[in-house]
Order: structure tokens, then sequence, then C-alpha cells
């Protein structure tokens, strides 16, 4: 019973280590750069879109740092000896998985932004605490992608009660953890 819960949660941290580390690497950017919606509002509410703490910065930044970890990942398991290979490979060759890397660094960019669209429909403020809405959009939006276009990865690893448990877990741990730590370190206004 240890074992295979283990293994889950080993296959959990190893596909959505680069979109942790996109969120984290996305405060590097301190927010400058122009805003992800460029100030526009919503016509439906009159209230931002995204807001002022989304910058196409901190998008770019976050995603383009996060790609070479998850492509060191991708070639780490290829080089492993099949005995030793307790996590998912992310591609067949290092080259096949840049666009499973892109989708869940870029994916975790994306995901969010769309957590900050909803906390504006909200009329939550920019910088405002909302649970779930902070931690879980980042990870749910590239494994919703992943289980349409690469299910053979996805749903091995979200698809079972283990991997929504460790999903959990490690998203709602982490990201409060890296949340603390950013702040603590003046990278981010808030620490959350």
């Amino acid at each position: 019973m240890l074992a295979p819960l283990l293994a889950s949660a080993a296959a959990v941290l190893w596909v959505l280590l680069p979109a942790y580390l996109a969120s984290a690497f996305a405060t590097f950017s301190r927010g400058r750069g122009p805003a992800m919606d460029f100030g526009r509002v919503w016509s439906r509410d009159g209230r931002r879109v995204l807001g002022a703490s989304k910058s196409w910065s901190g998008f770019l930044l976050g995603g383009t740092l996060a790609v070479p970890f998850g492509l060191l990942e991708a070639g780490l398991i290829l080089a492993a000896p099949p005995s030793l290979r307790i996590v998912p490979e992310l591609a067949a060759s290092v080259p096949a998985a840049i666009p499973v890397v892109a989708l869940i660094s870029f994916g975790a960019m994306a995901g969010d932004a769309v957590g900050s669209f909803v906390k504006r429909r909200l009329d939550l403020p920019s910088g405002s605490r909302a649970l779930l809405l902070d931690q879980l959009p980042f990870v749910l939006l590239p494994i919703g992608v992943g289980l349409a276009v690469d299910p053979g990865l996805f749903a091995t690893v979200f698809v079972r009660w283990e991997g929504v448990l460790w999903l959990l877990v490690f998203t709602l741990g982490l990201h409060t953890a890296f949340n603390w730590v950013g702040y603590w370190a003046g990278l981010k206004k808030v620490p959350w």
C-alpha cells in the first residue's frame, strides 16, 4: 500500500515541477512590465480583466525559466536505467518533451491568469486572498489541457485518487511555502 502511494507522490511532483517552478520564477519580475490585460476593463462588470498583479514579464519569465528544468527532468528519466524509473517519462526524447514541458510551464502561468480573472469577476481586488483560487488554477489548467492532448501521461498520473491527493497536498503546501519565501524575499507584495 505504501509503495504505490509514494510512487504516485513522486509522479505528481515530477510532472508538476515545471508548473511549481514557473509560479515561483514569475515573482522574479516583481510585477514590472505591461499588465497582461493592458489596463483594460471587462465590459460586463467594469472591473479590470486580470488586474495589475499579472504582468507579461512575470508570465514570460516564469514560463521561460521553468522550461529548462522540465527538459532536464525529461533527459534524466530517459537516461536512468529502467529499474530506477519510478516516475513517468515526459516524452520519448528530450526534443519531444518540449511541447509537454511548455504546456506545463506556460499552462501554469495561463492558469494563474484564469484564477485572477475569476477573482476580478467575484469583485476581489488584485492581491486579495482567495482560498483555492490562489492555489489551484495554475495546476488545473495544464492538467486539463494535458488530459486532452497527452492522456497517456496525464491520465496515468492524475486520474487516480492518489494523484488527486498528492496534487492537493503538494500544490497547497508548496504554493503556500513558495509564496511566503517570495514575500519575505521582497519578491511578492502579499504572502499568498
